[in-house]
């Protein structure tokens, strides 16, 4: 199945708008039928064999409704930013996968008097439309068979393909028990599991004003048994001159977007430590830092020349080199053309005191 399909910004403002006829997020009126005490609702059903096997064109095993705030998105390293604002979430799981598939969208009404709840996603398409029975079940209808797919699928992907990938012909019309909120928290968890051991972000790890220092020294048998990489220490740095460069030009809010740091390294054949500079900006889950040149002159266009930081387990920091992008040869020289090539590319970091950093 295709990525996940979730309404943007703009198109949520202008679909809530034509569902419920009001266009911001703060005057969406409560869906009092879902949460009744205003608080986030779960609803969900998990499918026995018995039910299935009577049922062999239903392909989901299990189903849940969450109304609420996303229970799917993890802190990342882009700054911060406001609430999305949808507030309707499912998650499917079919028979067979590991783990669920999900969509998320905005949930309102055509007509207040209605008692029928319509869930919106993005191109005007619809996720489910939604009413709550005399028992207090959620009934979960008008769900479409390319619930997951793009726009168009079905000829795309040809009949056989599309039958493969798409929900089944009885999936529609599920009724869903009232659960505790935190069960569905926990479905959801299931789609993207977090490593409890990697903690915080690495924006909120390390603050604007407060430098910090990573690195690694290689000892010879780490070298022996890896006679293709070429760095012997490495250092990963931001100290006074970057903190007063980002208190005077940087944006506290947006952090770490213009972070300047720098890499020191010393290799093999050269005992001597080379440095560069790079300015970074927070992109999903890593720091996508481009070379600059802050701390050298160059002769050639060193705009192409990325590395990436990344949170580790237990506090320690990756950094990944895809690209010869390390001072570790000449980054203007033919060596540095295209994919690294030395066994140099990913490290694993240690924090260490900023005395070990200075210059």
């Amino acid at each position: 199945m295709t990525s996940n399909i979730i309404v943007g910004a703009g198109l949520a403002v202008a679909l809530f708008a034509a569902v419920t006829g009001t266009a911001l997020a703060e005057d969406t009126p409560k869906l009092t039928e879902l949460s009744p005490d205003g608080k986030d609702a779960c609803f969900g059903r998990i499918y026995d064999a018995a039910h299935l096997k009577l049922r062999p064109n239903q392909k989901v095993g299990r189903i849940f409704f969450y109304y609420g705030s996303d229970p799917v998105s993890h802190p990342n390293e882009g700054p911060s930013s406001g609430p999305s604002g949808y507030n309707g979430f499912m998650a499917t799981t079919v028979r067979g996968a590991k783990k669920p598939e999900w969509v998320g969208g905005w949930c309102g009404k055509d007509d207040p008097q209605s008692s029928e709840i319509h869930c919106g996603m993005e191109c005007d398409r619809t996720m489910a439309l939604l009413n709550v029975d005399e028992k207090g079940r959620l009934i979960v209808s008008g769900v479409h068979r390319d619930l997951y797919l793009d726009a168009g699928a079905e000829d795309e992907l040809g009949e056989k393909e599309y039958a493969k990938q798409a929900l089944g012909t009885e999936d529609d019309g599920f009724r869903l028990d009232r659960m505790p909120a935190q069960t569905c928290k926990a479905e959801f968890a299931r789609i993207d599991p977090v490593d409890p051991a990697l903690g915080a972000p690495l924006r909120e790890r390390l603050k604007p004003d407060q430098p910090f220092c990573y690195g690694r020294d290689y000892d010879a048998a780490h070298l022996g048994s890896h006679p293709d990489q070429a760095t012997h220490t490495i250092r990963v740095f931001r100290g006074p001159i970057e903190l007063a460069s980002f208190a005077k030009d940087g944006d506290p809010a947006s952090w770490p977007s213009g972070a300047d740091i720098v890499v020191s390294v010393t290799t093999r054949r050269n005992a001597a430590e080379v440095t560069q500079s790079y300015s970074c900006d927070g992109e999903a889950d890593q720091w996508r830092c481009v070379a600059s040149g802050k701390t050298s002159d160059f002769s050639c266009d060193i705009a192409a020349k990325e590395i990436y930081l990344r949170r580790g387990a237990n506090g320690t920091m990756m950094l990944a080199n895809p690209n010869s992008s390390l001072p570790i040869i000449d980054l203007c020289s033919k060596a540095a053309e295209g994919e690294t090539a030395s066994d140099d590319r990913v490290y694993r970091l240690e924090p260490m005191p900023q005395a070990a950093c200075a210059p």
